[in-house]
């Protein structure tokens, strides 16, 4: 999962026929748009150009000496993306061009093998289930080392949780542990055959080893003085687990070149933190597609109002928001005549509001009261209509608008009104004091929505503040420019957290935000905790078929509805545009650059 900073970044889980069907081929050449105002020739783009079948690689196309500014939402700050202070999407956006992984989404959420990197990877046995990944021979890092079984290997133990460093605790700082943790055994057969032997049955198998989570053990080793890092089982030597886990947690995080080579098309060359910009070059040694531009600078751009008016100066080439705004939106769309195309795309990712079991909202009524004074209609509608122009509340949490499973599960708990909230309140012992604000113990019916630097939250929070009010509930604006990056989100220090989840097609993947924290909930920051919420998602991940899988997913969606734990507010659209390139389209999870090595520059 990735929290998405400007929405937030991390995020749940949705199957890949929920967004556009694509077909293959090039531009369309028509003027015409979608409702939305995106070109028709749009979902065209959401295919690799050498995509077939289940399997992706990037084109062999012809690239060019240039270089291609990209604008997105937020800044880098993390090579090793699966610890909780650097987990986000604005570091897989940009890592998805330097990092490898096992297999690829593309632009309609369809999991591909990765066939640049892998001559297969199979289920070779069911029962126990055991699989088998194959790596493709003569596959280097950009530094010139081998990219082997020992990579795949330090993937699996830093995220296995099963690993105890010298002070009896795991020394790997793992945002999710969810899926490796079901890997009983990891072994090395030969430097390209790795195989995982599970412990029960997980059909999600695909998510792992993806997400930018591959990283180089030769480095690890070498500032370790592990000599062999597929030696190091999670019950070894503690002592040098703790190195291991110290140097992954602790020593991938901002940029260092002799620390941080590649293993995709592209490698960091420079990172600019004053400027928040990060410099892509080519990475000499992918044995992949050679085409895209010889430069990629990727700049954070947390005003969207502001990339989309740097598109239009020319200051970028692709403006990448996953922070639909309407007046953005609206230059964006005007730039045709400019050789600018625009696109908009539903996202699996959900913005949502997050409540805090440790604070005041241990109060049963409270939450209640909280999510029946919120019209979430009034949002999505002021907000993202420009955008998506039937964008409505979304109303599960497991599962997205037209997907199989999604049920209505929140139009009878929020939107009620003022006066049922304040009934609500009533019924439970508050009462309404002079300044209209109800209490009760000593407690006023008061909390802060934190959020990060984001124009489009601080808009959602003044609409609820002004709801709120009405049914007798104070609600203030927090704004924290650092909130998704600074520790403050993953801690739980907040009342009320505002931001996004964003992630790969793998519902398995959203167990960790919702189970109990001692149960496995890594990334479970608002404290809840419901036996029935870790039954159904225990059922569902270890469920053996579709059927029953989907049933269990159903069932946690469910408790964690009746909890009123996290209100959703609605599936969050993307938006993007550019120019001087044939195709660009924003991949939901991996952002615009998942095939930026197979640009073409449009004349």
């Amino acid at each position: 999962m990735r929290r998405t900073k400007a929405v937030s970044a991390l995020s749940l889980v949705a199957a890949g026929t929920l967004l556009l069907s694509a077909c293959s081929g090039g531009d369309s050449g028509s003027g015409s748009t979608d409702q939305n105002g995106s070109s028709t020739d749009v979902k065209s783009m959401a295919v690799g150009k050498a995509e077939t079948g289940d399997s992706f690689k990037l084109a062999d196309v012809k690239g060019w000496d240039g270089t291609v500014t990209v604008g997105i939402d937020d800044g880098y700050s993390g090579y090793n993306n699966n610890t909780p202070d650097t987990n986000s999407s604005y570091n897989t956006y940009i890592l998805t061009a330097v990092l490898e992984d096992s297999f690829v989404l593309d632009g309609n959420n369809k999991v591909l093998l990765n066939a640049d990197m892998f001559d297969s990877i199979d289920v070779t046995s069911k029962d126990p289930q055991v699989v088998t990944y194959k790596i493709k021979p003569n596959i280097k890092w950009s530094d010139n080392a081998a990219f082997d079984c020992h990579d795949l290997y330090l993937n699996w133990l830093s995220q296995s949780g099963q690993a105890k460093g010298s002070d009896g605790k795991n020394p790997f700082n793992a945002a999710s542990t969810t899926g490796y943790d079901k890997i009983k055994t990891a072994t090395c057969k030969d430097n390209l055959t790795f195989e995982t032997d599970y412990s029960e049955p997980y059909l999600d198998y695909k998510g792992l080893f993806s997400g930018v989570s591959i990283l180089p053990a030769h480095i690890l080793e070498k500032n370790t003085g592990i000599a062999d890092i597929t030696k190091l089982a999670p019950t070894g030597d503690p002592a040098q687990l703790s190195k291991a886990g110290d140097f992954w947690t602790n020593k991938w995080k901002g940029f260092d070149k002799a620390l941080m080579p590649a293993s995709g098309p592209y490698m960091i060359d420079a990172f600019d933190a004053n400027q928040k910009a990060v410099t892509l070059v080519k990475n000499p040694n992918w044995a992949g597609g050679k085409g895209g531009p010889a430069k990629i600078i990727v700049r954070a751009m947390e005003d969207t109002k502001a990339m989309a008016t740097a598109l239009q100066n020319g200051e970028i080439d692709v403006a990448a928001s996953t922070q639909p705004d309407a007046t953005a939106a609206q230059t964006m769309k005007s730039l045709s005549a400019q050789g600018v195309t625009y696109g908009s795309a539903a996202q699996l990712t959900y913005e949502h509001l997050d409540l805090q079991f440790n604070r005041m909202f241990k109060d049963d009524a409270l939450r209640k009261a909280f999510f029946e004074s919120v019209d979430r209609k009034a949002i999505t509608d002021k907000l993202l209509k420009e955008v998506q122009a039937d964008a409505s509340p979304l109303n599960s949490i497991v599962f997205f608008q037209g997907e199989e499973g999604y049920t209505d599960l929140y139009g009878s708990k929020a939107g009620l009104g003022a006066d049922a909230a304040a009934k609500t309140l009533t019924d439970a012992g508050w009462a309404k004091g002079a300044d209209g604000i109800f209490a009760k113990n000593g407690q006023r019916a008061s909390f802060k929505i934190t959020h990060n630097q984001n124009a489009r939250r601080s808009q959602t929070v003044e609409i609820i503040i002004s709801q709120a009010k009405a049914a007798g509930i104070e609600v203030k604006d927090e704004t924290d420019a650092n909130f998704l990056k600074g520790g403050r989100v993953s801690t739980g220090d907040y009342d009320i957290a505002l931001f996004g989840w964003s992630s790969a097609p793998f519902k398995s993947q959203s167990r960790s935000i919702y189970v109990c924290p001692n149960n496995g909930g890594d990334q479970n920051y608002q404290n809840l905790c419901d036996p029935k919420i870790d039954e159904a998602f225990t059922a569902a991940v270890k469920a053996t078929d579709e059927q029953s899988k989907l049933q269990n997913y159903q069932a946690a969606d469910k408790a964690i509805a009746d909890k009123y734990a996290t209100m959703p507010l609605f599936q969050t659209p993307s938006m993007w545009a550019f120019k001087g390139i044939d195709r660009v389209y924003m991949q939901s999870y991996n952002g615009v650059l998942w095939n930026a090595g197979e640009w073409e520059q449009k004349k």
